[in-house]
């Protein structure tokens, strides 16, 4: 908090926030100075400016009690927010904003971040008295989405705000952040002009393509050629003659900076750095002071390092590419710009961002802009890292709901680079981690980018599946029964059809698949598509086409688009050998598999939209804290492990400890036999004959205890459970992975967890109907629902029991790593019968309540 941190304003402009420190103090008479008599009066309700000048020297004095923030612009102070302590857990409140500084947001802004520091630091409510007149100001305080109280007395109005966190609170700061982030963005994606510096007259100098690409592609304001050692450019942004809303820098790293300078100077909106040679190159130095004088200037950065920026709506074509762009609904981003190239070659895109380093702009930025996008239909996302995976998941749902993301993210192999010791860490890799992300988002992955381009195609032209019945029809058996076994593969049903719904000759198999031969014509193939289309029993239409069969390629084409045109059902096609869009609207692919994979994938993401939400369990949240803050690092003990897993409604087997064959004994008869016996200490206590069941006596306990410890070496003592009823042994789990948060684990439990490998992961918090379809994605899955025979077991407890350990993990940071294994799933619950925590510093998670870029 002490180097403070940049937030966005309503128009898109960046403020800087951060502590106030008495150095600020000839600032904030200056500030004072430049504030009208107006502003003055309804923040220190008296006249003149001596009250608020004395007020400034009081809280830059170094016994003044408070805590206050300021925000600065373009390196101006142009606001200060403090609250003062006065007792029982109020914090006064009192704020002041230049004149020209406000109606942008920032007074929100500083309220919302004032009222989240005095509540992190105990504070129950904020007090403050507002000249009744100042209507802005009571308006600004019932806006921040907290509960506020208001009385009247006099002139005066007196306002008490509870600083507990509101659903409205979060609700109103997305819906600002969003628009704040749009705005920034807009300035940079559809500029009124242009200006590119490094223009050149050398038709292979990067400056020089893209001064051409813009005139060519016909931008629709002026562009500006920067160059000072060349007779028909502007020596400088400095000297042309209007504004400039977009910089496109093309000049030697070693001069980035000071035309970043310039441009801060000329009040550029935003720069696009192409040239290499920061971070990427050991620049890193460079690049953080390209940043600075970007965030200071309130410019936004694209780059550096990058290909450059393509608007198809406004003609903005600001890359040094030699073909132009194709017009279409995809949203393109890029972090690498020879990937980003190789995709505009095959995609007509609304917009696409090359974002090189990504030292500003990032994909979150992005898909705040296109969100509210009427031209883009689809985002499609190349990326090499995550700059803030949590932020990134909580943009992405809500953007998921409403149009598909989909993501190709390189690095799938890196391993974990974790030393970890529960079977959930261990299993949970980075590249697990982005799973789980981008599954709790919508956001449909995808491994390679023929797949990106495929699924693209269909969800940009063609309605969502309305289910998963696919009707196959064409003139090749062969191709269309592969077509059926991908749909088996792919979780695509393929039902039987009504008779007589289709119509062919002789020769045709007119069941699923439908096969009207070689012979068909084209209208026949049309007639039988429109048929199929309008079924009550089939949600999509897959053509399968041999070329040159039939009456031919051109007349194939015209009747599938001739066919489709009325249709609101989802139609593709496979044309053998060819990959094209026909009609500008049937996704056609040169194999069925294709197809079908990227309809697959469209079913998923159609299915995952109407999701509810779903209730997270109740939970002791404020006795967990404590138990948590009272425990040292490391793995907690039995009883305190308890103890924490009850405050979350999750019991754990009875369990005693023992220090000898006696001991062990005594605790037998005190839990009832029969009894399991378990060494304490390794992990693994089944592969060093740690654990023995079903003892039925009080001396078979002894003889197992003695044996064990003979074998164990260093063995420490040991645990006695009650022997539970014989079910479904599952893991439950968590872990918290830097970066990216905490997950939640649900897997085969026992002593097979590890060979199976049967895992799957969520991010937290979950509800009990979002752990119902975790479960159904194990392969153990149908061993909790009766399998061969077996009597089907309470899947509805272990739900729960996942919901409130995914709570647990949300809520408590300390929380390294958790392991319930196994947990016991029988026809009437589920019990567990081992638990481990681990507890550990936490890395800091920024707060989803607080708007900051990045």
């Amino acid at each position: 908090m002490n180097d403070g941190f940049d937030v966005l304003l309503r128009d898109g402009g960046i403020a800087h926030v951060r502590p106030l420190v008495p150095a600020d103090r000839q600032a904030l008479h200056e500030l004072v100075d430049r504030s009208s008599q107006q502003s003055a009066y309804l923040r220190f309700f008296s006249g003149g400016s001596g009250t608020a000048h004395a007020y400034m020297d009081k809280i830059t004095d170094d016994g003044y009690g408070g805590h206050a923030l300021v925000a600065t612009t373009k390196s101006r102070l142009v606001a200060v927010v403090e609250c003062i302590p006065i007792g029982d857990g109020v914090v006064d409140l009192g704020i002041l904003i230049d004149d020209a500084a406000q109606g942008n947001g920032l007074g929100t802004l500083l309220l919302e971040h004032a009222a989240l520091d005095a509540g992190e630091h105990g504070a129950k409510e904020l007090s403050a008295e507002v000249l009744s007149e100042n209507t802005r100001m009571l308006h600004v305080l019932d806006d921040l989405g907290l509960d506020v109280r208001q009385r009247v007395d006099g002139s005066i109005t007196k306002i008490r705000i509870s600083l507990l966190p509101t659903a409205r609170l979060e609700a109103t700061i997305d819906a600002r952040d969003h628009a704040a982030e749009r705005a920034s963005i807009t300035r940079v994606l559809a500029p009124r002009s242009v200006a590119v510096i490094g223009a050149s007259r050398d038709p292979r100098a990067v400056g020089h393509r893209v001064m051409n690409n813009l005139v060519k592609g016909g931008f629709n304001g002026p562009v500006y050629p920067i160059n000072p050692r060349s007779a028909t450019s502007y020596k400088s942004v400095l000297a042309v003659p209007g504004e400039v809303d977009l910089a496109v820098v093309a000049v030697p790293a070693a001069h980035v900076l000071e035309v970043a300078r310039e441009c801060a100077e000329a009040g550029v909106a935003g720069l696009v750095v192409l040239t290499a040679g920061f971070a990427e190159n050991g620049g890193l130095e460079a690049e953080q002071n390209l940043l600075r004088i970007c965030r200071t200037a309130g410019m936004r950065l694209i780059g550096p390092n990058c290909l450059g920026i393509v608007n198809t709506a406004v003609d903005l074509h600001a890359t040094f590419m030699d073909r132009p762009p194709g017009k279409g609904p995809v949203g393109l981003m890029s972090q690498s710009g020879a990937i980003g190239a190789a995709l505009l070659d095959q995609l007509g895109v609304s917009s696409f961002v090359s974002v090189g380093n990504k030292a500003d702009v990032s994909g979150n930025d992005l898909l705040e802009y296109w969100e509210d996008d009427d031209a883009t239909k689809v985002i499609a996302l190349y990326l090499e890292s995550f700059g803030n995976p949590r932020k990134f998941t909580r943009i992405a749902r809500r953007v998921s709901a409403r149009k598909p993301i989909l993501l190709v993210k390189s690095g799938r192999s890196a391993s974990g680079g974790r030393a970890v010791l529960s079977h959930t860490a261990a299993a949970a890799t980075p590249d697990v981690a982005v799973d789980a992300l981008v599954r709790a988002s919508g956001v449909i992955r995808l491994d390679t980018l023929q797949d990106l381009i495929d699924t693209a195609r269909l969800l940009s032209t063609q309605p969502l599946p309305r289910g998963r019945r696919v009707a196959i029809v064409g003139n090749s058996g062969g191709p269309e029964a592969m077509a059926a076994d991908a749909c088996e593969r792919y979780g695509l049903i393929v039902p039987e059809l009504p008779e007589g719904l289709v119509r062919g000759g002789p020769a045709a198999a007119l069941s699923n698949p439908v096969d009207l031969t070689a012979e068909a014509s084209a209208r026949e193939l049309g007639d039988a598509i429109e048929a199929l289309a309008a079924s009550p029993e089939v949600d999509a239409v897959l053509v399968v086409y041999t070329p040159p069969f039939g009456d031919g390629l051109e007349a194939t084409r015209e009747a599938i688009a001739t066919a489709t045109r009325s249709t609101t059902k989802t139609v593709l096609a496979c044309v053998m050998g060819h990959g094209e869009l026909i009609d500008g609207r049937v996704p056609a692919y040169a194999f069925p598999e294709q197809a079908l994979a990227a309809l697959a994938r469209a079913v998923r993401y159609a299915e995952w939209r109407p999701e509810p939400a779903g209730e997270v369990p109740d939970a002791d949240v404020e006795a967990a804290r404590k138990i948590v803050r009272a425990e040292p690092d490391g793995w907690l003990s039995v009883t305190a492990t308890a103890r924490l897993l009850r405050c979350y409604g999750i019991t754990v087997c009875e369990s005693v400890t023992v220090d000898g064959p006696e001991t062990a004994a005594e605790a037998a008869a005190l839990v009832g036999l029969p009894v399991v016996l378990k060494a304490a200490g390794p992990l693994h206590k089944s592969d060093v004959g740690g654990v023995r069941m079903n003892l039925r006596t009080q001396e078979e306990v002894r003889q197992a205890y003695t044996t064990m410890a003979a074998m164990i070496e260093n063995m420490t003592g040991a645990i006695v459970q009650p022997q539970l009823p014989a079910g479904v042994e599952i893991i439950v789990g968590g872990v918290s992975y830097p970066a990216f948060g905490p997950l939640v684990m649900v897997g085969m439990g026992g002593v097979i967890a590890d060979l199976l490998a049967d895992r799957a992961f969520r991010v937290p918090p979950l509800s009990v109907t979002a752990a119902v379809e975790l479960i159904g994605e194990l392969r153990c899955a149908p061993l909790l629902y009766g399998y061969r025979g077996a009597l089907p077991v309470n899947v509805e407890a272990l739900a729960e029991q996942i919901a409130r350990v995914s709570r647990l993990l949300d809520d408590l940071p300390e929380v390294a790593e958790l392991d319930l294994n196994p947990v016991i799933v029988t026809e009437r619950g589920a019990a567990t019968v081992d638990a481990r925590i681990r507890l550990a510093p936490p890395e800091t998670r920024p707060s989803p309540l607080r708007r900051r870029l990045r």
